[in-house]
């Protein structure tokens, strides 16, 4: 950080690591090996476990749905059908924008790219204090639209019972099969399989801590979305920003968790020290003040730096999940910054927006990962993939003789015969390493 920088707000702890700690990577290796071995019945003795949880049958049945969603009031479902039919929206424009094409390199070359949807994917959608019921539209749907055949979700049970809003929010989003399990168990159910759940081949969706390790540990055998964090926050404000709205919006995604980074980047002193003091005052008043006051305490920051141009180079450092700009002329981040997960500009738009309603995906790198990766969207669920033919018996010829020859530089002398036989075959040059001829056509 430059010595221009004045820090008026610095954190207590120190950041999240990357890594999990040792008795979580040692109990979520326990499950999955069980559930390895011994497929159903491990789900359901770590199911009772963890969530007091076993049911005849962890996955939902069609009346079962059908009498979960009745249930839930009709402006609810309303609200449900609004946010899905922004996020299938953008999704689809996503998906829209990836072509497939075929080009003629050379005469008779022809190379191609096709855009192709995974079979099967698993969608977590979290329970617990926060159930994070958008997440099937940001998981469930998003795999729809790019067209994965079957989508499985699950999420936990709520005291003792499916959650109806999670339950709804998965049904209207299109969820092919919904189970009712959670944590690493009903991860892992996904990824491996067992004698009841087919298994998938990709995981998406947040979760906690166990969760997360679950997914870092099966990554390879499936597919992920995300390594995913604690939730972070930063904000780049002017003089024009109004204090009230900066320390508001901090704390909407501080209340995410006690270790949810919440970090003020300005160019005046003035709105720094406002917003602390606006920080201070509203907290009492929230009902999530405990967790929102842990994470402001522990992880919250306010940075005073001289200039725009040093606000922006210090945030891309930061490269944090949502970045938030509120300054007189908010348009001016996109051609000034790289670094994020998402980027929210003017103080007409705010991170909930994106997190809730707007239609934007909200699973998003976290831990410095906007460095190199963007968030969840259509495009994870699919492959591209290539495919080559050459019809001209002259370019074929020409290019086993290039193959022949790159391929021995590197002593691959299997490659470079697979290059002499259509060099022969097609041309006229020999084959010095057997008999065998060719008739010219």
């Amino acid at each position: 950080m430059s010595a221009q920088h004045q820090t008026i707000k610095a954190p207590v702890a120190v950041k999240t690591s990357r890594t999990s700690r040792p008795e979580i990577v040692e109990t979520v290796a326990d499950v999955i090996a069980d559930i390895r071995a011994n497929g159903d019945a491990a789900v359901r003795r770590w199911s009772q476990k963890f969530d007091n949880w076993s049911p005849e049958s962890y996955r939902l049945g069609p009346d079962q749905i059908a009498s979960v969603v009745s249930s839930v009031p009709e402006t609810v479902l309303d609200d449900l059908r609004f946010v899905q039919t922004q996020v299938r929206g953008f999704a689809q424009a996503q998906r829209d924008s990836l072509t497939d094409f075929e080009v003629e390199t050379l005469p008779g070359v022809f190379l191609g790219q096709r855009n192709l949807p995974i079979g099967a994917a698993g969608a977590y959608v979290p329970g617990g204090r926060y159930p994070l019921t958008a997440s099937a539209h940001m998981t469930v749907l998003t795999a729809k639209v790019a067209g994965v055949e079957r989508v499985a979700a699950t999420t936990p049970p709520d005291r003792g019972a499916p959650p109806p809003v999670s339950i709804a929010a998965m049904h209207l989003a299109g969820a092919d099969e919904i189970y009712v399990m959670g944590g690493v168990q009903a991860v892992a159910a996904l990824a491996l399989g067992t004698e009841t759940i087919d298994a998938v081949d990709m995981l998406a969706g947040p979760g906690n801590a166990y969760v997360a390790e679950a997914k870092r540990q099966l990554f390879g055998e499936v597919g992920i979305d995300l390594f995913a964090g604690p939730t972070e926050v930063l904000i780049v404000a002017d003089g024009t920003a109004d204090p009230f709205v900066v320390a508001t919006d901090l704390l909407s995604q501080a209340e995410h968790g006690p270790d949810s980074p919440a970090v003020l980047i300005t160019t005046s002193e003035e709105v720094g020290r406002r917003t602390i003091a606006w920080v201070d005052k509203l907290l009492p008043g929230l009902s999530t003040g405990e967790v929102a006051g842990r994470a402001w305490r522990d992880h919250g920051e306010v940075i005073v730096v001289p200039t725009l141009d040093a606000a922006y180079a210090l945030a891309d450092e930061y490269a944090s999940e949502h970045v938030q700009i509120l300054t007189a002329e908010p348009r001016e981040a996109l051609h000034r910054m790289r670094n994020y997960g998402a980027l929210f500009l003017g103080d007409k738009t705010c991170v909930a927006y994106g997190d809730k309603v707007i239609g934007t995906n909200h699973v998003l790198p976290t831990l410095g990962a906007a460095r190199y990766t963007g968030g969840l969207w259509v495009g994870k669920y699919l492959k591209t993939v290539t495919y080559q033919e050459v019809r001209d018996p002259a370019s074929s010829a020409r290019l086993g003789e290039i193959c022949g020859r790159a391929s021995r530089i590197e002593n691959f002398e299997g490659h470079a015969r697979s290059g002499d036989v259509r060099a022969a075959r097609y041309g006229s040059a020999p084959l010095a390493w057997t008999d065998h001829t060719f008739e010219q056509s």
